[in-house]
C-alpha cells in the first residue's frame, strides 16, 4: 500500500507539470522568434527603398533636361550630376495655366474636405448617440449608398448641374466630391463614436452640457484619431482625382490632374512638363500626410490615456 500511495502523487506531480507549465511554442513561432527583430526591421527598410525608388526617379527626371531624359536613363545622374538643374521647375511655373490649376486644385480639395469631415462627423454623432423616429433605417441608406460606383451618378449629375447652370465650375466638383464621400465618412466615423464610454455622455449632460458641447468638448477630441484619418484619405482622394475633375471642371476651373493630362502629346511622353508637374502633384499630399500624421498619433496616444 505504501508503495502505491507514493506512485500515485508522483503521478499527480507529472500531470500537473503537463498542463500547468509555460504552453509549448510550435514550430512556426519559434521560427519568427528566430528571425525577428533585426531581421524584420532589414526587410522593412528594403521594401520601403524599392516602393521610394519611383518616387526618386522621378524626381531625379524632373531635374534633367528633356535631352537627357529622351537619351539615357534617370540612373545616369549619379555618374554625370551636372545634368541637374531647375531649369524645368521655373518654366513650369511660368505657365499661368499650371498655377491656375495648381490653385484650383487646392479650392477643391481642401473645401471637399472639410465639408465632409465637418458634416460626417454631426451626421455620425447623431446616428451613434440621439434617438430620433427612423434612425437605423437612415443608417441603413447610408450604408447602402457605399455600394453605388461614381461612375453611375456622373451622367445624372451633370444633367443636374446643367438645369441649375453651374456645371463646369468648381462648386460643382466639390459639391460631387463631398456627395459621393459623404456615405464612407459618416459609416466611419460612427462606429468609432458608438464605442466611445456611453457614461463620458452621461456625466457630461448631468453637468449641464447640451448636445452641440457634449459634441465639441468630448466626441470631437476623443475621435480625432478617427477625424483625422478621415481627413487626410479624404483629402488624398480628392487631391489625385482625375474622373470627376475630366467630366464637371472646364478649362478655367481643371484641377492639376486634367491639366497634365491635357500636357500629353501624341507621339512623345513630354517628360519635360510631365515630371515637374507629376511631382509638384505628388509632393502637396506627401507634405499634407505627413504633417497630420504626428497629430494623428498624439490623438491615439492622448486618448489611451483617457
Amino acid at each position: 500500500m505504501s508503495t502505491d500511495t507514493a506512485a500515485a502523487p508522483a503521478a499527480i506531480d507529472e500531470s500537473r507539470s503537463d498542463y500547468s507549465g509555460a504552453p509549448r511554442r510550435s514550430i512556426a513561432s519559434r521560427i519568427v522568434s528566430k528571425v525577428g527583430g533585426g531581421v524584420v526591421q532589414v526587410v522593412l527598410i528594403l521594401v520601403a527603398v524599392i516602393w521610394l525608388v519611383p518616387t526618386l526617379g522621378l524626381f531625379v527626371a524632373s531635374l534633367r533636361s528633356q535631352q537627357d531624359d529622351n537619351s539615357s536613363g534617370w540612373w545616369h545622374v549619379f555618374t554625370a550630376p551636372s545634368q541637374l538643374t531647375f531649369k524645368a521647375y521655373g518654366d513650369l511655373l511660368a505657365k499661368p495655366d499650371f498655377v491656375d490649376s495648381f490653385w484650383n486644385t487646392v479650392l477643391i480639395a481642401v473645401p471637399a474636405t472639410l465639408l465632409v469631415v465637418g458634416i460626417a462627423s454631426l451626421a455620425a454623432y447623431a446616428f451613434a448617440w440621439l434617438e430620433f423616429p427612423g434612425r437605423d433605417w437612415l443608417f441603413l441608406i447610408v450604408v447602402a449608398l457605399l455600394v453605388v460606383p461614381v461612375q453611375v451618378g456622373l451622367i445624372p449629375v451633370a444633367k443636374l448641374y446643367g438645369w441649375i447652370g453651374i456645371f463646369g465650375s468648381i462648386p460643382s466638383v466639390v459639391a460631387f466630391h463631398v456627395a459621393f464621400g459623404l456615405p464612407f465618412a459618416i459609416f466611419l466615423l460612427r462606429n468609432f463614436f458608438a464605442g466611445i464610454p456611453r457614461d463620458l455622455l452621461e456625466a457630461a449632460r448631468m453637468d449641464g452640457g447640451k448636445e452641440w458641447t457634449i459634441f465639441i468638448k468630448v466626441i470631437f477630441p476623443l475621435g480625432g484619431p478617427a477625424i483625422a484619418s478621415l481627413g487626410i484619405f479624404q483629402f488624398l482622394w480628392v487631391w489625385n482625382d482625375m474622373l470627376v475633375s475630366l467630366v464637371f471642371a472646364n478649362t478655367s476651373s481643371q484641377p492639376m490632374t486634367k491639366w497634365l493630362q491635357s500636357q500629353m502629346r501624341q507621339f512623345t511622353g513630354n517628360i519635360d512638363i510631365l515630371a515637374p508637374g507629376a511631382f509638384v502633384s505628388l509632393v502637396v499630399p506627401l507634405v499634407v500626410f505627413f504633417a497630420f500624421q504626428r497629430y494623428f498619433v498624439q490623438g491615439v496616444l492622448a486618448g489611451s490615456v483617457k
